[in-house]
């Protein structure tokens, strides 16, 4: 995994999402820059379409409520077209690998809501890799906000 670099992190809010309000909704679309490593973070009541390109590296995530708790259910897209199995399991690798930098700048930069709601650090991380191949697509807790917080 990458170090994170807060410097390396923009962070933009849209459609009426402040800093600290609303919790619900509240999307989030990470994406990044191969070239310089910079990472932008969008925030607003959808995702930030216009911020995906074709090749589908962005990591997703939006807060949802089940009954009494919140939780946090990021959706990380594997398979590119032109659809290739080979292709599928080294991008699944990577997700794997830069999820940890990715949670971590989601949650850096939302720090304020975090500070807001102290108990959105023990939300439960569900993750869903989104693969038409058996292997790749499956759904899995990575923890709570707290262990991907910057020390």
């Amino acid at each position: 995994m990458t170090n994170f670099s807060p410097e390396k992190l923009s962070v933009e809010y849209r459609d009426g999402i402040t800093p600290v309000q609303p919790v619900i909704p509240r999307h989030y679309t990470l994406t990044h820059s191969d070239l310089t490593g910079d990472l932008f973070l969008t925030i607003g009541n959808h995702y930030a379409w216009d911020k995906v390109t074709s090749m589908r590296d962005e990591v997703l995530g939006e807060w949802k409520e089940n009954s009494s708790f919140l939780y946090y259910c990021v959706y990380v897209y594997i398979d590119q077209e032109p659809f290739n199995q080979l292709i599928s399991a080294k991008r699944y690798e990577v997700f794997r690998r830069e999820l940890p930098l990715a949670l971590t700048a989601i949650r850096c930069g939302d720090n304020l809501l975090f500070q807001n709601y102290p108990i959105l650090d023990q939300a439960i991380i569900v993750v869903n890799f989104v693969s038409a191949y058996p292997p790749f697509a499956r759904q899995e807790n990575w923890g709570m906000f707290h262990n991907y917080s910057v020390k």
